[in-house]
């Protein structure tokens, strides 16, 4: 109800406007004159009703609407809405003429009329300010050529709802809005007013425009789903159940190289499912065995893929090498070119670029250069990782002494000393690249600074182990140097005891008749020299033996102590522990001689660096190696 008396005040107000404006048209239709003037100031030839002209020297540019063509108000089939305009020139509405009526049309100079805003789907306009004598007739030869009517609701309030078929013509229609309308050539009251069409909200035009959106969600989805299933990876064909037939057909898979793959998944698969019993175990037996058989074809088919890459690499270094004979060939002309000699021939701006040639080949150089020093230094590393593994075997195999313990704690404090380098030379890497580049705060930098905070921790655990072994390595020495003075002293007491027991009998000779006595004395004298003697023997092996029995060194190597640092930094990230698959698999892309009992052994003869631990429930149970260094040091 608020709408139809919104809508009818509005059409009321128009009726007025067009009340005032048709007052001052209202003229006698006789009076050609009149009406010739009339005409004039529309902009258009004068012309009686009948068609005729009245004035034969009309001058359409004296007309007071300038920029409006001469029309004839008698010319039916007019079209309403005019050919698309820019929106940059201004749009010039003109008069329309229909039959039965004549559209006149706004002051150009007004602003353009106020609408509403646009409800979705709208097909229906409202039509307000009609003529009280409009017929639906009217409406329709009006309206009609915007667009074809489905229906029209009119009411007794000069105003009416028109519903259009489309959705495009509801533009052409509010074109007309603001123009005055005329029925016939009456000036009559009841046979004019001022039209305001504007935007009405209907439901029949809700509902179509939400059909129409549904059905444009559903054909949005279904192209998604074709989309994503014509994006999406095929799935794995399903497993075949076990039977005698197809156990037997798995049998001769498992031997052949090329369909070893899929028969082998298909054994897991039919071993997890629980398809082994006393009845097939000889089946299954078979075809575990079949399995293992491809393990030294696998072994000859990685160390075959391991030449290969051997043979990539020198290749490589060699044609790096000549690459970087080339290079050194160009700087060495850079370099003849800037003597003098020939230097002074050139002109500014060839010096110039000479020179910046030679800086772009020397730094070029160097990154060669470089590159292939790297590629020596790993092979040398290796080559001396080898021999020192050789060499350190056979010293523990020799020297079983103090003097072997303190070589190899020396060796020890070498080898981290230089780890300790390698360390800070890649922290202070790590600072430059940085301090180079300062980029924005992104997750690289927060995954290069969580680097560079586990590398410095890892660094001062390998300080504090290596302050910790030069204390012993000091205390070890001492002990020994004290053992030797020690042993010298009762190396020579023992010689001056056996010396006074020798001279003893032959100094001291006394008569017959206390010779008894003498010699009972002589006897408890030299069984207690000899006590003293073998007392003092048995205490100089015992101080020499002492250096024997301490503890031996659980890091025998250099490239042992190489493993641990590089284990305990792998598993300070891993706070959860790793496995030891998982630990070999990474230990494995620096070095491919590494294996899983010797890093076993290994983190098993340091449990106060690393402890091993169970976790997972059931099926899922796994043990995991944990690094508790840290721990150890905090405890002591």
């Amino acid at each position: 109800m608020m709408f139809k008396d919104y809508r009818s005040g509005r059409a009321v107000e128009g009726l007025r406007n067009i009340t005032m404006d048709s007052n001052s048209l209202t003229m006698p239709m006789s009076d050609p004159n009149a009406w010739a003037t009339a005409m004039n100031n529309l902009g258009m030839a004068p012309m009686s009703m009948t068609g005729q002209p009245i004035m034969s020297d009309f001058d359409p540019g004296l007309g007071m609407m300038t920029g409006i063509a001469p029309m004839n108000p008698m010319m039916p089939g007019l079209g309403i809405v005019p050919p698309p305009v820019s929106q940059d020139m201004p749009i010039v509405k003109e008069i329309i003429h229909c039959k039965s009526c004549t559209l006149f049309p706004p002051n150009p100079n007004l602003p353009p009329p106020a609408t509403r805003e646009r409800p979705p789907g709208c097909k229906t306009v409202f039509v307000g300010g009609l003529p009280e004598n409009a017929t639906e007739q009217l409406i329709v030869e009006v309206f009609e050529q915007c667009g074809s009517i489905i229906a029209i609701r009119k009411s007794k309030k000069n105003f009416c709802h028109i519903r259009f078929a489309e959705e495009h013509t509801v533009d052409k229609a509010l074109f007309l809005s603001g123009y005055r309308i005329r029925l016939g050539s009456s000036t009559d009251k009841k046979d004019t007013g001022r039209l305001h069409v504007d935007f009405a909200q209907a439901r029949d035009d809700l509902y179509e425009w939400e059909c129409r959106q549904r059905m444009l969600a559903r054909e949005e989805r279904h192209r998604r789903r074709i989309e994503e299933d014509r994006l999406r990876p095929p799935s794995p064909p399903p497993i075949v159940h076990f039977s005698e037939h197809e156990c037997s057909q798995l049998g001769e898979k498992l031997k052949d190289d090329s369909k070893f793959a899929e028969a082998v998944r298909v054994l897991l698969t039919w071993v997890e499912r629980g398809e082994v019993n006393r009845r097939n175990a000889n089946n299954f037996y078979s075809m575990i065995q079949s399995s293992n058989s491809h393990i030294r074809r696998l072994m000859n088919e990685k160390a075959a893929h391991e030449k290969e890459m051997e043979e990539a690499k020198e290749k490589f270094k060699n044609a790096l090498a000549g690459i970087l004979v080339q290079f050194e060939q160009i700087v060495s002309v850079f370099h003849a070119a800037s003597k003098q000699k020939a230097w002074d021939h050139f002109s500014k701006a060839q010096r110039k670029n000479l020179d910046m040639w030679r800086k772009q080949a020397e730094e070029i150089r160097n990154i060669h250069n470089e590159e292939l020093m790297g590629i020596r230094r790993e092979e040398e590393m290796e080559m001396s990782d080898d021999d020192m593994e050789d060499a350190l075997e056979s010293k523990d195999s020799d020297d079983s002494g103090p003097l072997a313990q303190v070589e190899a704690l020396k060796e020890e404090n070498d080898s981290l000393r230089c780890q300790l380098d390698a360390y800070r030379n890649e922290v202070e890497l790590l600072k430059q690249e940085q301090g180079k580049a300062q980029p924005q705060r992104s997750e690289e930098d927060a995954t290069r600074q969580q680097q560079l905070s586990f590398l410095q921790q890892a660094l001062q655990g390998m300080q504090k182990q290596l302050l910790k072994l030069r204390e012993d390595l000091k205390q070890r020495e001492t002990e020994l140097e004290k053992n030797s003075e020690e042993k010298q002293q009762l190396e020579s007491q023992i010689q001056s005891l056996k010396d006074r027991i020798q001279a003893f009998p032959t100094s001291h000779a006394l008569p017959l008749e206390t010779s008894e006595r003498e010699d009972r004395g002589g006897d408890e004298s030299t069984n207690h020299a000899s006590e003293s003697a073998a007392a003092v023997v048995s205490c100089s092996q015992e101080k020499e033996s002492l250096p024997e029995k301490g503890p031996p060194s659980p890091v025998k190597s250099e490239r042992e102590a190489l493993l641990v640092g590089i284990i305990s930094t792998f598993l300070h990230v891993h706070p959860f522990g790793a496995s030891i698959e998982y630990i070999c698999s990474y230990l494995q892309r620096l070095d491919t001689k590494i294996s899983t009992s010797e890093v076993e052994t290994l983190l098993g003869r340091l449990p106060c660096t690393f402890k091993q631990e169970l976790t997972g429930v059931g099926a899922s149970l796994e043990k995991r190696w944990k690094f508790c260094g840290f721990e150890g040091i905090k405890t002591a």
